[in-house]
């Protein structure tokens, strides 16, 4: 049998090593440097939700011009692409702080087959764009009426 040292203390550094590591790659970006960089991969965020008649796509894009978005349907594939540009009368080196993320975007969702792909509606509002796309008539609920004999 062989003998093992008991290190009580070793289990709490390897907790604090795990501890000051996620702290570390969580918080990198606040204690980055002040430089000014629109490297970052932007992602804009989503909410997909589902209503009786309808599946719906929200998408949060401010100060992206709707001009500059690229909505596509191919198979059963939602396609969401465009680009959020730095304002043309503002020159990169006059910026102190640039915290935002510039640049193209790219964002693809698989739709359920309920969607009918030529009934698809685009809004866009304070920086929401808003799609709809309506179910196909066969895929909507449908409601069976259940007649009581009198036996």
């Amino acid at each position: 049998m062989t003998m093992v040292r008991w290190e009580p203390f070793r289990d709490l550094i390897t907790a604090q090593d795990r501890f000051n590591r996620l702290f570390n790659e969580a918080f990198a970006s606040f204690f980055a440097d002040e430089g000014l960089s629109t490297t970052q991969a932007w992602v804009p965020a989503v909410d997909i939700y589902e209503t009786d008649d309808n599946v719906v796509l929200t998408a949060e894009l401010p100060g992206v011009d709707p001009k500059d978005v690229d909505v596509r349907i191919e198979g059963n594939t939602l396609y969401l692409k465009g680009e959020r540009k730095l304002d043309s009368n503002i020159k990169e080196d006059q910026y102190y702080r640039l915290e935002r993320i510039y640049g193209p975007f790219s964002r693809s969702f698989t739709l359920p087959a309920s969607v009918d792909p030529d009934k698809v509606t685009a809004e866009y509002n304070h920086g929401v764009l808003t799609l709809t796309m309506a179910k196909k008539e066969e895929a909507k609920a449908k409601t069976i009426k259940i007649l009581a004999s009198k036996n």
